[in-house]
């Protein structure tokens, strides 16, 4: 399928942009050229993925800052899957998290980190309030432990000093843990990744493997950037994440998912990011390993 722009051959193809770190950075609003990018894209016919470890309420509200309406939300790592539409949503699944076998684990050995259950398309339960620029959406605090797992939930937070220092005993457990920072791991259900959310989307929308595209940052874009056939990563991304890619480009301040999505938009135009797998790499894109 070829999107109907006079003139020009555009090849659809499924894009997954990862949010904070790639389209913007974290508590800034997008740039007006990774705007004007999305808009290109979108024109040429692509279908554009906002893939993220954010909760649905916050992707969200970032789709709202990106000006995407309509299209496909991958949230929580994986774990929530929604459909937009005109600016509402479906939600099409929810892999849930064995959050009592997590949050007992946690309390037991650092009952001093904080932990923040999902509420999906509202925000979270807390076991003590987290400061609020980490976590989007309303914060209710619990009265007691048993009360974050009293609800299902797709996705746990926690957050602390050292809070790293677990995800080997989490990943014992069978869950997916995944540090953002030294101080904050990401918890969802074992087999639940980017990757797999982002296959079935690419099965619904029968659009081929040969015509996906990821853009990320963090250790939670790994998994899609190696299942996409082209996995660009930022030029902000840790050396571990670099290796993950066929592909890099400019950091986030410097607009490089822009780079990307203006080249998306270009017809007949297989190589997105300058031309080069090895050797040299021209000024707007940089090899990945």
């Amino acid at each position: 399928m070829t999107a109907s722009v006079p003139g020009t051959r555009i090849a659809r193809r499924l894009v997954a942009l990862d949010i904070d770190g790639t389209l913007l950075v974290t508590g800034q609003d997008p740039t007006p050229a990774v705007l004007a990018g999305i808009r290109a894209a979108l024109h040429a016919g692509h279908e554009l993925v906002l893939a993220t470890g954010r909760s649905l309420s916050g992707a969200l509200y970032a789709a709202r800052l990106l000006g995407i309406t309509d299209g496909w939300i991958v949230a929580s790592n994986g774990s929530v899957v929604v459909r937009l539409n005109r600016g509402g949503y479906d939600v099409v699944g929810i892999h849930t998290v064995d959050a009592k076998a997590v949050v007992q684990l946690v309390s037991a050995v650092r009952p001093d980190l904080r932990i923040a259950a999902e509420i999906v398309g509202v925000g979270y339960h807390v076991s003590e309030p987290f400061p609020p620029q980490e976590l989007g959406g309303a914060q209710v605090e619990v009265a007691r432990l048993d009360d974050l797992w009293a609800e299902a939930t797709p996705r746990l937070a926690i957050y602390g000093t050292g809070a790293q220092n677990l995800v080997p005993s989490i990943r014992a457990g069978g869950m997916t843990a995944t540090r953002t920072r030294p101080d904050w791991v990401d918890v969802t259900p074992g087999g639940v990744s980017k990757a797999t959310a982002l296959e079935t989307i690419r099965r619904e929308l029968g659009i081929p493997k040969s015509r996906t595209v990821a853009v990320g940052d963090s250790e939670n874009d790994i998994s899609m950037l190696t299942w996409a056939e082209r996995g660009i990563a930022m030029g902000n991304a840790s050396a571990l994440v670099r290796f993950s890619a066929n592909y890099g480009t400019k950091d986030v301040e410097d607009d490089g998912a822009a780079l990307i999505l203006h080249a998306l938009a270009q017809p007949d135009r297989e190589d997105l990011t300058g031309g080069t797998r090895a050797g040299a790499a021209p000024a707007t894109a940089v090899q990945a390993h």
